[in-house]
């Protein structure tokens, strides 16, 4: 029996490109659309251009940088374009490019050059590039699950930002090594951003979940995306519920929430065609979840309904703040993968160690945060900002320009500025600025609401970077160098709380994240499992499907992940504005 297509993939172009908000199903819906396009026959290769990929979970398959054979799908093929890996052969082809005569010196120069998160980032681009230019022939569908917005958009506004800087740019150097590096690839990045511009060749799919949050992102990448040429956009809202037991104040919630944030989405979203995929009562991993997805019965596929035993007791958020707040001050960082919360939890962890008298800065690293929208108000001993790149970059610039520009020539300051438009430069300024802001956590409380896991690792790449230049480049003899890494390293400075959801998936992914922060020698302090439906009490049929799984998870984190696990329950009502923050933190 084939696997019906839904309406939004009734004529694929032949580039289909999953993005939206973290956590709103954009990998489920992208694995069930090319399960579902391979169910017809057809040639797909799936390929995720997200650092904090969990393909692999999702299809039951290990993946590399290369197409691999999904068994039990015989047409479809999925990759995950690795960062390390695209790095490291980007690095070998502009070593290639250096005239014969270079030294060793100077080819060690180019390659400390080329070492940086900056780097990665183009290099896994280029990998990107050339299937959008020309290595995908052999499919008929080239289907892309791409990190969260705000990492996508950087993504997707690479080919127009280095066609810019390569335009009559002919010196010699760059940030990322000798210019013919990049001149190699300007033909590659041209040839990607004319098919991403091009309504025949590829559609954007807007994936969201009926809330509000959600919806204002998924309206704003879609002005982006516009803005940037890409105008060929559906939506499809992921999760949408409906209550089939009256009187249970959960499910009446859930179902008013998405109803009410459908009916006030942007007008921007309501001009385009639409489609909508159940909430299901399953995990969705693994082929015949995935195949189970656009299926019009949200139970299909489900055991019968089963009730966990009772949990035994929750820790709550009040119960954590409660253990931050007697060190007095310090950085506290809240990661994980996006969409499960974040924002919400280090705006309520900041609203609670205020109410608990102290002073907090919170501030945000996620171009897509939306901390002033979540306090919804001012709180006396509450300073909020944000680490803006556009900003950051000006300031940035202006200070280079001050300072090595000074003693340049007018030809001189005009070259130097002209190299500084360079896209590293953003790189290097929201480094500086979130340097600073780790700095203030020596006399007060900070608390940093991260963007999603795979910028964040670019993050910290950047400062483990700074680290290992600063105790090379430093003799013993000028004293102790305390770099912002050593601070995020030492557990009497820097708490770090991960958040995830009570699922498979985002438990395996905020697995993923402890794992990469261990190897930099960063314990996390604990774990928080946010919109707990299991915590928060529900009767619905559908809803109660799903505590089994949640149960499972928790135990899991509890048992062999976390060394401290905090519960939040689902709220009836969405933790928006100081007093209800407050409640949440207790």
């Amino acid at each position: 029996m084939l696997t019906p297509l839904p309406d939004f993939l009734a004529y694929p172009t032949h580039h289909l490109f999953f993005t939206g908000k973290g956590g709103v199903g954009k990998t489920s819906v992208a694995c069930a659309s090319a399960l579902a396009l391979a169910g017809q026959g057809r040639r797909v290769l799936l390929v995720s251009t997200d650092p904090a990929s969990n393909l692999d979970e999702m299809l039951a398959v290990p993946l590399g940088d290369a197409p691999t054979p999904v068994p039990g799908a015989p047409t479809l093929s999925a990759m995950n374009i690795d960062p390390a890996a695209a790095a490291e052969a980007y690095r070998g082809r502009v070593l290639g490019q250096m005239p014969a005569t270079s030294t060793a010196e100077d080819r060690a120069t180019v390659r400390e050059q080329l070492s940086g998160a900056c780097t990665t980032e183009i290099a896994a681009f280029d990998e990107f590039a050339s299937l959008l230019a020309d290595d995908s022939a052999d499919w008929d569908h080239v289907i892309f699950d791409t990190a969260p917005t705000g990492h996508t958009i950087r993504l997707l506004s690479l080919p127009k930002a280095w066609t810019g800087f390569l335009e009559g740019n002919d010196r010699g150097a760059s940030c990322l090594g000798p210019h013919s590096g990049l001149k190699m690839q300007e033909a590659r990045f041209r040839a990607a951003l004319d098919a991403l511009s091009d309504p025949a060749r590829t559609t954007i799919l807007l994936v969201t979940r009926p809330d509000h949050a959600a919806l204002r992102e998924a309206a704003r990448t879609a002005g982006e995306l516009q803005a940037l040429g890409l105008g060929s956009q559906r939506l499809i809202v992921n999760a949408m519920f409906r209550a089939s037991r009256a009187g249970d104040p959960v499910a009446t919630a859930l179902e008013r929430q998405g109803r009410q944030a459908l009916e006030g989405m942007p007008a921007t979203l309501a001009a385009l065609p639409r489609d909508e995929v159940p909430l299901h009562g399953f995990d969705i991993v693994g082929l015949g979840a995935l195949r189970h997805l656009f299926g019009k019965d949200p139970s299909a596929g489900t055991a019968p309904e089963a009730l966990p035993a009772e949990p035994g007791p929750l820790a709550g958020l009040d119960r954590l703040v409660d253990e931050l707040a007697m060190a007095g001050k310090g950085l506290v960082m809240v990661m994980g993968k996006g969409g499960v919360g974040k924002t919400t939890i280090a705006a309520a962890v900041a609203v609670g160690l205020v109410r608990r008298g102290h002073t907090v800065h919170l501030s945000t690293t996620d171009p897509a945060a939306h901390l002033t929208q979540t306090l919804a108000g001012e709180l006396p001993g509450l300073r909020v900002d944000r680490i803006d790149p556009a900003f950051e970059t000006e300031r940035y610039i202006e200070r280079v320009m001050a300072t090595r520009g000074r003693d340049l020539d007018e030809q001189g300051r005009a070259l130097l500025r002209e190299d500084l438009r360079s896209p590293c430069t953003e790189e290097v300024a929201v480094f500086h600025a979130f340097s600073r802001t780790v700095a203030e956590a020596r006399s007060a409380f900070v608390v940093l609401d991260t963007a999603p896991t795979g910028h964040t690792l670019l993050l910290l790449d950047a400062t483990g970077a700074y680290h290992r230049q600063m105790t090379r480049d430093l003799p013993a003899a000028t004293g102790r160098v305390v770099t912002p890494l050593m601070r995020l390293q030492d557990p009497d400075q820097t708490r770090v709380l991960l958040v995830a959801l009570p699922e498979t998936t985002p438990v395996s992914e905020a697995a993923a994240l402890q794992e990469d922060l261990r190897r930099a020698r960063i314990e996390p302090y604990a774990w928080v499992i946010n919109r707990s439906l299991l915590a928060a009490g529900t009767q619905d049929p559908l809803l109660r499907r799903r505590l089994a799984g949640e149960q499972a998870q928790m135990e899991r984190v509890r048992g062999a992940l976390a060394q401290r696990m905090f519960v939040v329950p689902w709220q009836v009502e969405p933790p928006v504005g100081v007093d209800a923050l407050a409640q949440l933190a207790g």
